[in-house]
């Protein structure tokens, strides 16, 4: 082989050697953060009773150093009451002029009629949807609780005696008792009957607690306008609203006051499923007197969807680095760190049904991993919700 054929094949060697280490790189470079590559923020906007969860899975997924696009992925979460964020997302307060509110990459509310009022409101804005329904990028629930009858057991032996279950109509009539327990058939040293319900313009539980209260009333899972306005509703509501001791101090939506204070914070009710379950020793253990978990007729079903926001103000890598984010929420390791918190998981591959499971402990405390899904209570449109609220603030907001 004379020497310029030996040149010519070595050019060839060359050049197919570069051609398949390109194509090694291009293949790679999607996992190989780049040395000088800005990492991508990806910001998540988190309800309260879900955030300390959801926290502890990003400082994990942050661990990890994931990548998307060759850039390193870095999670941050914000805690804030849904009703709070559904407020400053209707007044356009999320901007990215200041980093501290800015627009968030994904929200994950209480509930998926947020995210629906939150769509109503910019599609009549900007003609599209900002939060899509289907497709990839659409919400989806990364866990899932229930509202449920939280009441300490003696509590619970005096009502159910007397009225034969708990649910808003005994709450009600315990409520206006004018006697106090003595009248109920309870020790006098009780007082009277004291709700739990926290700040509707606070929290977003406060405010299904009355859109629960009013499906009982009516024995109905819609309420309309015309429901919430009715003045006969409006005076059994503000007899039943006036047992709460003090909205203001109830504005945090967390069971761990009952395990700290006890019966001065209140006898019972309505309360987030996964709050209960989590704090149940705690409370046995201190009180001696432990917590009696009711579901009610009409279930309140909180969904938690996870939701990307769709606006120009987030980039396609944000969109897709979230999206990661939210596959890695529904990964079984971290839906099983969920269920120990006492959340329904939505990957079907976690159950709750095992030996460990809290539901399983505290069943002999009514606590139940199967529940009817047909009779839920369905979301009220933003004129029923506004009503609720108008009322509250003239009715009782002041207490």
């Amino acid at each position: 082989m004379n020497r310029t054929r030996i040149i010519f094949f070595a050019v060839i060697l060359l050049a197919l050697i570069i051609v398949g280490v390109s194509f090694l790189v291009s293949q790679l470079s999607g996992n190989i953060p780049s040395p000088t590559a800005q990492p991508i923020q990806v910001r998540v906007v988190s309800a309260l009773s879900i955030e300390p969860w959801v926290q502890d899975a990003a400082q994990k997924f942050n661990a990890e150093k994931r990548t998307q696009d060759g850039r390193t992925i870095v999670v941050t979460v914000t805690p804030m009451d849904s009703v709070v964020a559904l407020g400053k997302w209707d007044r356009g307060e999320f901007t990215l002029s200041d980093s501290r509110s800015a627009v968030p990459t994904a929200w994950i509310p209480d509930s998926r009629y947020l995210v629906e009022l939150v769509n109503a409101t910019y599609s009549a804005k900007l003609g599209r949807d900002v939060f899509l329904t289907d497709g990839e990028y659409r919400a989806r629930p990364v866990v899932t609780s229930l509202f449920s009858w939280g009441i300490y057991d003696s509590r619970y032996q005096v009502l159910t005696k007397k009225f034969q279950t708990v649910d808003w109509k005994t709450i009600h009539d315990a409520a206006i008792a004018k006697g106090g327990w003595p009248d109920l058939g309870g020790d006098k040293s009780w007082g009277y009957f004291k709700l739990i319900v926290p700040n509707p313009r606070k929290n977003a539980a406060g405010l299904l607690a009355m859109v629960s209260a009013a499906g009982e009333y009516y024995d109905k899972v819609t309420i309309s306008t015309e429901d919430v306005t009715n003045p006969q509703f409006q005076k059994w509501l503000k007899e039943l609203m006036g047992s709460v001791t003090d909205f203001s101090s109830l504005s945090a939506y967390s069971v761990e006051d009952l395990a700290l204070f006890g019966y001065s914070v209140g006898d019972g009710g309505q309360l987030l499923e996964s709050d209960l379950l989590v704090n149940m020793q705690g409370i046995q253990t201190r009180w001696s007197d432990p917590l009696r978990i009711v579901y009610p007729k009409y279930l309140t079903w909180f969904d938690f969807p996870f939701t990307i926001w769709m606006g120009t103000e987030t980039s396609a890598a944000e969109k897709n680095a979230a999206l990661q984010f939210e596959k890695y929420l529904l990964s079984t390791p971290i839906q099983t760190a969920a269920a120990a918190r006492g959340f329904r998981p939505a990957n079907t591959e976690v159950s709750i049904a095992g030996n460990d499971s809290l539901f399983v402990k505290w069943q002999g405390q009514g606590a139940n991993a199967r529940v009817a899904s047909t009779s839920r209570m369905r979301a009220p449109d933003r004129d029923t919700l506004q009503a609720l609220l108008r009322w509250f603030d003239l009715n009782v907001g002041a207490k």
